[in-house]
């Protein structure tokens, strides 16, 4: 037969990752007091490093932030030229064709 799985909730996965961070004990003697597996436990540990790595990656920093927005800047700056180019582009492009159709005499 197949073996039961327990399933535990968020709060005590979470409990489990702050006594280990909080108490530098070991996954293995953390997870043999809670009577789970040490493996689960270093799954937890390893899902939570990765939740606060991208966390950190996601506050920026005042000089960051400053480059972020003159990089903005200069985008909505280079759509503006290159919309304006583009329309140069076709008027260049009409007036080719009826200065193509007057010397054909179409």
């Amino acid at each position: 037969m197949g073996e039961i799985r327990r399933s535990f909730d968020p709060e005590f996965r979470a409990g489990a990752v702050r006594i280990v961070r909080e108490t530098g004990k070991s996954i293995a003697s953390v997870a043999k007091d809670l009577g789970i597996n040490a493996g689960t436990l270093a799954n937890w540990m390893q899902m939570d490093r990765l939740a606060r790595e991208q966390d950190a990656d996601g506050e920026l920093s005042e000089s960051e932030r400053e480059e972020l927005a003159r990089l903005r800047r200069q985008r909505a700056e280079w759509a503006r030229e290159r919309a304006e180019l583009e329309m140069e582009r076709d008027v260049l492009k009409r007036s080719v064709v009826l200065w193509v159709k007057e010397a054909t005499g179409r």
